[in-house]
């Protein structure tokens, strides 16, 4: 089953890694690939202690693209197809859960491909669940989706001008 966070509003990495930990609770295996994100978040350490979630490792720090050089893009560029391929691997290996958080937004600055994407979700096993977060997901995928979730901003702090704070944002 593939499942889709998407929207403006806070929640879809939480969303996300909260499946995760249902999944690991009830015995299963869960991975989860990280893109465009730095490790220094409180669900990844969270989710560290977590029996049955493997997190794949993340850079220590992680520009936005938009201030990425052409070199810079292109490895980060390589670092998300190697996350796909890792994801991948599990699966195929046993594991029953795949987040792969932030692919919307590997895909809409071009650091994945929607036909990479696709690809990915072919050759998982039938009985995977894959969840994809991110703004924006792509039609095709929206249409091949068994859940959407959408979390829309009302309202948040940003708006106001209050910066990101440490366990509530990150």
């Amino acid at each position: 089953m593939l499942h889709i966070y998407c929207g403006d509003g806070k929640g879809k990495t939480t969303a996300a890694f909260g499946l995760a930990a249902r999944w690991a609770g009830r015995g299963g295996k869960a991975v989860i690939a990280q893109f465009l994100k730095s490790a220094d978040s409180g669900e990844r350490y969270a989710l560290a202690h977590v029996p049955g979630v493997e997190l794949l490792p993340a850079p220590e720090k992680v520009k936005f693209v938009f201030a990425m050089d052409d070199s810079e893009k292109a490895a980060e560029r390589e670092r998300c197809l190697a996350l796909l391929h890792e994801t991948a691997e599990r699966l195929a290996a046993g594991c029953g859960l795949a987040v792969l958080d932030e692919c919307c937004g590997a895909l809409s600055t071009g650091l994945l491909t929607l036909a990479e994407v696709e690809n990915f979700l072919n050759r998982c096993p039938p009985e995977a669940e894959v969840v994809l977060t991110g703004r924006e997901p792509p039609q095709p995928l929206l249409e091949r989706a068994d859940y959407i979730t959408e979390m829309r901003k009302l309202r948040h702090p940003y708006d106001a001008g209050k910066t990101a704070r440490l366990g509530v944002e990150w």
